[in-house]
């Protein structure tokens, strides 16, 4: 259902006085990402990526050995980690510290409010980290799992997986926790109690991605689920809605591998971008309005979507194995993204805004499968890093991590970084997405490595071990690296920003009893993540256990 009318002066007038308020309030309200995509409502032809030859220049950096920390985790908390209360409210507590202002995530609306928090993936939220930190909530009181079927195998799936993480957000006085789990369903938290703010919202099938919410005020919650459907639900009702869904059968051209939709999309300036398991790249006008209760409507329009492969990939490829999994990027009105495949892709979305197609900006192969999304530093830089499962010459060549320099298309690659683990011929590289930190990029392995990358040259500045399969990708928020492990824990590290070289300094650990694929969500120093257990946890600075029903 689509919903669209006019809106009325008073909602308007109601969004207006709420966002003063807040400003009074001292909340801070981040800028508007752009005005790079005016309204626009001309849709363009298909246009498939153009062949361009592949750089095969390649930099291994040398380096001093690295300090290199062994952590397995801790299978039981301390006996200061958790105890047992009542009932807590992570609103009240902790009491954040005086602190300069933290790295905008470029949306108005406070929150980490898609996957990585921002359109360059690279804002992981707001502090202050506790000193020592236990656990505050579980949710729910039973596992989350339900059935999925690929081929004519059906598996049973439990919790949150990668990338899975949830979105947090403020709306209405209370703090939210957004996320879609394995039990089919969306589910709405209150962060501040670990319960049900809307009843669970069903979809077909898994959810193994993240949650996007509208970044411009509109109650609306964007995801993806493998029933086949990118929906936008409205959640300003007693029950969540579904307003509208993107499916494989809107694009213009072939599709291919299945129809999930496991990246968290972006919307920017009234249009939605989203890549999909179908191996094609989406933008949708939403035409965003409201009808005359004061409801959210859309009138969605797609722009322009095109193939995440061309007859080169093809030829060197030879599976046809070239689903987009990973969570587009956005620099100025130049949107990233990879493939199964390991295209490296740019599109500059400029000319949409006269009727014309995009034009292909960048065009590089990584040689493997690259789920992780691709992270952007403040100069345009691009890093990206694949997994290791083809075993191919190229993937040998280039490594697993590198650093692109996208305003060089025909030689983007400054350096890259290999995989110790890819040697020995096994399964390696990287599910994560790598996290920027000063003049560091941190990078998981699968293998349970955490590599500190000089972002200059590439060189290993550090090392932390974990238990893997290591799919969580790292967050750091005022100094502090927080991570997840497949033992089951959440860790948090200390890092020093004048010294690139320092390994990280152990902070805390919480177990939080099942593997960890999923992305930890921090807002205002209280820190979201799932499991695959069954169940998402609240961890704070307060000394107490709450299970919510």
């Amino acid at each position: 259902m689509t919903r669209r009318q006019p809106a009325t002066v008073s909602r308007r007038l109601n969004l207006v006085l709420s966002i003063v308020v807040a400003v009074l309030a001292g909340a801070a309200v981040a800028p508007q990402l752009g005005g790079w995509i005016p309204d626009a409502t001309a849709a363009t032809a298909d246009a498939s990526p153009v062949p361009r030859p592949s750089s095969s220049a390649s930099t291994q950096p040398t380096s001093d050995p690295a300090p290199r920390v062994a952590f397995p985790g801790a299978s039981t908390p301390t006996a200061t980690d958790v105890g047992v209360v009542e009932t807590v409210d992570l609103r009240q507590e902790p009491e954040p510290a005086e602190e300069e202002a933290p790295i905008s995530s470029g949306w108005e609306t406070p929150g980490v409010l898609t996957f990585r928090g921002s359109a360059t993936r690279s804002y992981h939220g707001t502090g202050p980290i506790p000193d020592q930190a236990s656990l505050a909530w579980s949710y729910p009181d039973r596992a989350m799992c339900g059935p999925s079927t690929v081929g004519e195998e059906t598996t049973t799936w439990c919790g949150t997986g990668w990338t899975g993480q949830p979105a947090v957000f403020e709306r209405e006085g209370r703090t939210w926790v957004v996320f879609g789990a394995y039990d089919h369903h969306v589910h709405f938290v209150d962060a501040a109690t670990g319960l049900d703010l809307l009843p669970p919202f069903p979809t077909g099938d898994i959810i193994k991605g993240s949650v996007t919410v509208d970044p411009d005020g509109f109650p609306i919650v964007y995801t993806g689920s493998r029933d086949g459907r990118y929906r936008a639900i409205a959640i300003d009702g007693a029950e969540a809605e579904e307003l509208w869904s993107l499916t494989a059968a809107d694009a213009t051209g072939p599709t291919r591998w299945n129809d999930d939709w496991d990246g968290s999309g972006l919307v920017i300036d009234d249009r939605l971008i989203i890549g999909g398991e179908n191996s094609r790249v989406f933008v949708v006008q939403l035409n965003r309005d409201w009808d005359a209760d004061g409801r959210p409507t859309l009138d969605p329009e797609v722009l322009w979507d095109a193939a995440g492969w061309d007859t080169e990939l093809d030829e060197v490829l030879g599976d046809g194995n070239v689903s987009i999994e990973n969570s587009v990027t956005v620099v100025d009105q130049t949107v990233y993204f990879s493939n199964s495949g390991g295209l490296v892709q740019g599109w500059d979305l400029g000319p949409l805004d006269e009727g014309q197609a995009p034009v292909q900006t960048l065009r590089w192969w990584m040689g493997d499968d690259t789920d992780a999304s691709i992270v952007a530093d403040e100069e345009g830089m691009l890093y990206v890093a694949a997994e290791y499962e083809r075993f191919n010459d190229r993937s040998a060549e280039v490594g697993q991590v590198v650093k692109l320099d996208p305003s060089r298309p025909d030689d983007p690659l400054v350096w890259s970084f290999h995989d110790p683990a890819a040697g020995a011929g096994q399964v390696a590289g990287s599910w994560a997405t790598p996290a920027l930190y000063g003049d560091v990029l941190i990078a998981n392995t699968t293998a349970g490595v955490s590599y500190g990358l000089d972002r200059t040259t590439g060189a290993v500045r550090w090392e932390l071990s974990f238990p893997g399969p290591f799919w969580s990708s790292p967050v750091v928020v005022d100094d502090v690296l927080i991570q997840g492990d497949c033992a089951g824990d959440l860790h948090a590290f200390d890092l020093d920003p004048a010294v690139v070289a320092a390994a990280p300094v152990h902070r805390w650990t919480v177990s939080l009893g099942g593997c960890v694929e999923s992305t930890p969500a921090v807002w205002e120093g209280h820190i979201y993540v799932g499991t695959r257990s069954g169940q998402v946890h609240a961890v704070s600075g307060v000394d107490g256990v709450v299970t919510a029903g």
